[in-house]
């Protein structure tokens, strides 16, 4: 089907990048940052102006939206999902969005900052984009593709159905969530008001990219309490908890199961903070394998590194603490295979290949799909993220539109 599309992605995009939403792990409420409502009000109000009545933003920053059904049949209602809020890993302030029209190879220089350079060798994807127009920031800031890419082309595609209603689909729910990038993404989700079956988020990287399977994960917190006494007198009765805790982190292999030392379908045990003193101190970790049963293994063997660790120290105690995460995806898309084959399709129709994988990673779909609604990711044409190097494609960001269009089209052809 040839579909007659008005793009409004890149507009859109380049005006949502200049609006700040980094999220703040320290925070304690939710949006972590307020500044984060700021994408959301234009948001509801671009879609109401596209007639969509029901858009709204709730007390805790999520936008939900409703694009509705124009056929007769009884077709499984579709959610579409991407979040809002930048990487607190750079500053997402003043993003000044800079598109490199027609890029022939080599260097990409940025020009607020001299340093920062996207080289083809170190972004291996760039090297695909020949002839492409490349949008990266000016070098002072991260771009916010990830995951405003994501956001603009979802309300591209609602521009598209809401303007050609003689194209048929069931109803399409739309839903965007703060704090993503600091792991509280779906806290806040109402999934009864919701009300979808099935859902996509849009937070993928490379083109084609359609990721059905994530990493466990797990956080561990070892507590140590030491024999805190006057270093003048410590002698034979000091037992220092930071140094305990340093010989915890020692003892973790050199050469296996850490993050720098693993790639593929490999999981890892990694230390993410070290605080504390003589008489206490504190490591947290995370834990991560596709297979949660290695999960446990992993969390064992660090367990038995504690409590050798401790056999030199008969006077101090450890406290070995787990917290769950989020769990593979796969176990919960996996029985619903329609989900991927009619992305796939989907992404076929729009003239992409489709590039099943695996992400070492989580998305807000890991949680949303052990909430009840399975929910596989897709390319959003991100690159780079977290990074002043960040950039996207104007070409990949079209085809995920055309991606998000045909695959809801498909789920109406086959209801």
């Amino acid at each position: 089907m040839a579909l007659d599309i008005q793009h409004t992605f890149l507009d859109r995009f380049l005006r949502y990048v200049k609006i700040d939403t980094q999220s703040d792990p320290n925070s304690t409420t939710t949006p972590s940052t307020e500044k984060q409502k700021n994408l959301g009000k234009l948001l509801v109000e671009e879609l109401q102006e596209m007639g969509i009545t029901d858009a709204h933003m709730d007390k805790w920053g999520y936008v939900y939206a409703t694009i509705p059904s124009n056929t007769d049949k009884e077709v499984p209602v579709i959610c579409f999902c991407s979040h809002m809020d930048t990487s607190p890993d750079s500053s997402g302030t003043g993003v000044k969005p800079i598109i490199h029209q027609n890029y022939q190879g080599g260097i990409i220089e940025l020009p607020d900052d001299s340093n920062v350079k996207l080289r083809p060798e170190d972004h291996p994807h760039l090297k695909n984009k020949i002839g492409e127009d490349i949008i990266t920031a000016s070098g002072l800031t991260l771009l916010g593709a990830d995951n405003k890419a994501g956001v603009a082309e979802i309300m591209d595609a609602a521009h598209f159905f809401m303007s050609h209603p003689e194209v048929k689909h069931g109803n399409i729910r739309i839903l965007f969530t703060p704090d993503e990038e600091i792991g509280r993404g779906v806290d806040e989700v109402d999934i009864e008001k919701l009300g979808a079956d099935f859902g996509y988020t849009v937070d993928g990287e490379k083109l084609g990219s359609l990721e059905d399977e994530t990493f466990s994960a797990d956080g561990v917190v070892i507590k140590i309490s030491g024999v805190s006494i006057h270093p003048g007198f410590a002698k034979g009765k000091l037992e220092s908890a930071l140094k305990i805790a340093a010989d915890i982190v020692a003892a973790l292999p050199k050469d296996s199961l850490s993050p720098e030392t693993t790639e593929g379908m490999e999981g890892f045990v990694h230390p993410v903070s070290i605080k504390g003193g003589a008489e206490s101190a504190e490591i947290s970790f995370i834990i991560r394998d596709f297979v949660d049963e290695k999960l446990i293994e992993h969390e064992n063997f660090l367990r038995g590194i504690m409590e050798d660790v401790l056999k030199n120290y008969p006077n101090s105690k450890g406290e070995f603490i787990v917290k769950e995460q989020y769990r593979n995806m796969k176990n919960v898309v996996g029985q619903h295979p329609e989900i991927v084959d009619n992305a796939i399709e989907g992404m076929r129709r729009a003239g992409v290949t489709p590039q099943r994988g695996s992400i070492r990673g989580g998305t807000d779909g890991s949680r949303l799909s052990f909430m009840g609604l399975p929910c596989p990711n897709i390319f959003a044409g991100e690159h780079a993220f977290h990074s002043k190097e960040e950039w996207a494609s104007v070409q990949d960001m079209e085809k995920a539109v055309l991606t998000i269009i045909h695959t809801a089209i498909v789920w109406e052809e086959k209801a």
